[in-house]
């Protein structure tokens, strides 16, 4: 505790119940995120809530917002005075040491009882460092990377004054139409629950000693990721054995790996409103995952339950969220202005409010905040870690990792370092702000490498010719820049086109209709190819497209979505084969708006797909098939896949059931290859997806050389809610298949007894 916050406060702890206080407040050591009831603590929570009035209590429930983005670092009027008089207990969009201090000081110094602010923030995919946007990331199937990127956003986020990200978003998604898909892990169950605990253990680490970590909010709970067309905040519809077997186990894995704060979603499940869903909140989080930290609402997630239908005004809307299980309020101020009357009117019990006072308090012991206010608030670390040499080198290495390779007709990529000239076309070749992408927390676009500036500097270092030229605007009619388009790719060895989406085209409230590339682009792009010099598309999107004329006329392809602060540097290593691609989709690119949603783990129908028949699921007009399927992703090298080799053909509930395969890089470059792990239940006590994901490996080879890469299934890896909703696996037969991708596998059939 510095001596300022010591003489400040001195006269005031002269008053028994403030020397009481603050014994508690700067007598423990900071605690584990794990182990917030550590030894001491809850006696300690038990004394600090005796001393606590009822208006003080719903006040660390409250959770207000800063006017920060809008009007720069500022707080809204009043709520200064909230802070001083206990009525807020967290602000969100409070960031940089010098504002976080300043509000820090309101609350230890002049509110009665000294209880620290919590200081949250949207830290996506970074704080000043932005990273790839999370759908990317997940195409890396990189764990370690991923949770890197989660750890030194925490570092930044932390160095800024921060305590609380409100990520992961573990939402499983198969509707690209939906914005927030990049903001998520994509379609598959198994691989969004791998990554949801990365990306909890890199925001949280082992503990909170450093000041270095901050705590994940596991979001948004629960369902919201399927939302009946595509619309944000829209309906959702599901089973509860859809839900169970698709939808929670991101979730599960989050609580598991000890994720402090879960936020509640828009959406409906089963009728009733996430915010006051007692299944969701009390049945299965509490008393089902065990749960122990608190639960916080989405932005006035509380009062939109009267426009639900649900809650007749804001009053009803308040008792039913605490009462079904919710503990802070976001921004909605239905807490603080009708919570008092409800305990008092009996409609709310104060044992209810209590608990969730308590779990909030916790964290903020766990944080550390009791022992010193201000831990967060360095302002030499502030300086020395964001922008950091080490967060930008990881930065660009997690880019690099997340760029997906679509299509590399003729060995066109990677182009060769000596070059006479390249044609640099599109509207996101140099636009440094888009690169950031959606949900890019605190990021400065003017700090962003655009495309034009990393082929600007390979130009000036490998002698080649750079002819840019924009070509075309993201959205719009005007095509009077192809013609300067068109001359520069004939007089170009080779025409690098950057297009896609805007970032505000993805993200919250960012749902589209038509995932074709926006504008006149694709017309442009046409106009590229039809001069005959051969054209790489490079993709900034974020969601799969409908690009069909694209898939089949570009000479390559690279799908780089937002990449962030390092994009320009990571796709010029990409082009130029400094980083041999790697990375795999984890969603699936429809050919065509009628396709969606498409996914890879589909159920079978009565009658599935012949196309030798009419009689069958299909479409008159189109293929079933996607453009690119789940887990495809192609590289510089070539790999041979040998046949898969299984112990036995026959296992029982006990035993552990031996597959490899051996993989052979038959390419003179080094590359990294996605070996994929999937089952199929043939017959269940209920229907099973045609294929689901059971186990992944990426392994490196040189040239030339090979690896046998093993797996091991359990009866537990075959688990699902059967007919009487019991989670376990049935006996009967199953194929296991091996391959690069969900589409092209070979395939053995084993069973399995009791």
């Amino acid at each position: 505790m510095n001596n300022e916050y010591r003489m400040n406060t001195s006269f005031i702890y002269r008053i028994f119940y403030v020397s009481l206080i603050s014994f508690f407040l700067f007598s423990c050591k900071t605690q584990k995120p794990a182990d917030p009831l550590a030894k001491g603590v809850s006696q300690k929570i038990d004394s600090i809530m005796s001393l606590m009035t009822l208006d003080e209590k719903i006040g660390q429930m409250t959770l207000f917002t800063t006017d920060w983005g809008s009007t720069g670092p500022t707080i809204r009027e009043g709520y200064q005075d909230d802070i001083r008089q206990g009525r807020c207990g967290a602000l969100f969009n409070s960031h940089t040491t010098a504002f976080t201090r300043q509000l820090q000081e309101i609350a230890v110094k002049e509110s009665r009882l000294h209880i620290p602010l919590i200081f949250g923030y949207d830290v996506i995919h970074g704080y000043k460092t932005i990273f790839p946007m999370p759908l990317a990331e997940s195409c890396s199937w990189d764990l370690a990377a991923i949770e890197n990127s989660a750890s030194v956003a925490a570092d930044e986020a932390s160095a800024a004054g921060l305590h609380w990200t409100y990520a992961p978003m573990v939402d499983i998604s198969r509707e690209p139409r939906w914005g927030r898909v990049m903001e998520g892990a994509g379609e598959d169950t198994y691989l969004g629950s791998l990554i949801a605990r990365a990306r909890v253990r890199g925001f949280q680490g082992e503990n909170f000693d450093h000041a270095d970590k901050i705590i994940a909010c596991i979001k948004h709970y629960a369902g919201y990721g399927a939302p009946i067309a595509g619309k944000d905040y829209n309906t959702v519809d599901m089973s509860e054995r859809v839900f169970r077997d698709t939808y929670l186990p991101p979730y599960k894995a989050g609580v598991e790996a000890g994720a402090m704060s879960v936020m509640t979603s828009f959406n409906e499940y089963d009728g009733i409103p996430a915010t006051a869903n007692k299944f969701l909140l009390q049945t299965v989080l509490r008393n089902e995952l065990g749960f122990k930290g608190f639960v916080v609402t989405d932005y006035t997630g509380i009062n939109e339950m009267v426009n639900h239908g649900y809650a007749r005004d804001l009053s009803h809307a308040g008792e039913l969220a605490v009462n079904a299980g919710v503990d802070m309020d976001m921004q909605g101020a239905v807490f603080e202005q009708y919570l008092k009357n409800s305990v008092e009117g009996a409609r709310v019990t104060e044992k209810t409010i209590d608990a969730s006072v308590r779990r909030i308090l916790e964290a903020k012991f766990a944080l550390g905040l009791f022992k010193d206010p201000y831990r967060y608030c360095n302002a030499e670390r502030e300086k020395t870690v964001i922008f950091s040499a080490a967060n930008l080198e990881a930065a660009r290495d997690m880019a690099r990792k997340s760029i997906v390779l679509l299509k590399n007709e003729k060995s066109t990529l990677p182009l060769p370092k000596k070059m006479h000239s390249i044609a640099l076309v599109g509207p996101l070749a140099d636009a440094k702000s888009q690169m950031l992408g959606a949900w890019s927390g605190a990021g400065d676009g003017e700090s962003c490498i655009s495309v034009k500036e990393a082929l600007t500097e390979r130009a000036a270092k490998n002698g080649f010719k750079l002819n840019y030229v924009k070509g075309c605007e993201i959205e719009g009619d005007v095509t009077k820049g192809f013609t300067n388009a068109v001359m520069a790719a004939r007089n170009s060895d080779v025409v690098i086109a950057v297009v896609g989406e805007s970032k505000e085209m993805s993200g919250e409230a960012s749902a589209r209709s038509d995932l074709s590339l926006p504008g006149v682009q694709e017309q442009m792009i046409k106009e590229l190819v039809a001069t005959g010099t051969p054209v790489i598309v490079v993709l900034m999107n974020g969601r799969p497209l409908t690009i069909p004329w694209i898939a089949e006329h570009a000479r390559a392809i690279l799908e780089a979505w937002w990449l962030g602060t390092e994009a320009g540097p990571a796709i010029g290593d990409v082009l130029f084969g400094d980083y041999n691609p790697s990375a795999k989709l984890t969603m699936t690119f429809p050919r065509s708006m009628g396709q969606i949603p498409i996914y890879y783990n589909y159920k079978n129908t009565g009658r599935p797909y012949d196309p030798n028949s009419k009689w069958t699921s299909k479409y008159l007009d189109g293929p079933n098939a996607p453009l690119y399927p789940f887990g495809y992703g192609m590289s510089y090298s070539t790999f041979k896949y040998d046949s898969m080799q299984i112990a036995r053909t026959e296992f029982s509930m006990k035993d552990s059931l031996l597959i490899s395969v051996k993989v052979t890089n038959t390419s003179e470059k080094e590359g990294e290859e996605i070996v994929q792990l999937y089952v199929r239940d043939l017959v269940g006590s209920v229907t099973r997806p045609v294929k689901e994901l059971k186990g992944f490996e990426k392994i490196k080879l040189p040239s030339g050389q090979q690896k046998i890469v093993n797996f091991k299934l359990t009866a537990k890896d075959l688990a699902f809610y059967t007919a009487d909703m019991k989670f376990e696996a049935e006996p009967g037969k199953f194929w296991i298949m091996i391959g690069p991708d969900s589409e092209h596998l070979q395939k053995r059939e084993v069973n399995l007894i009791k």
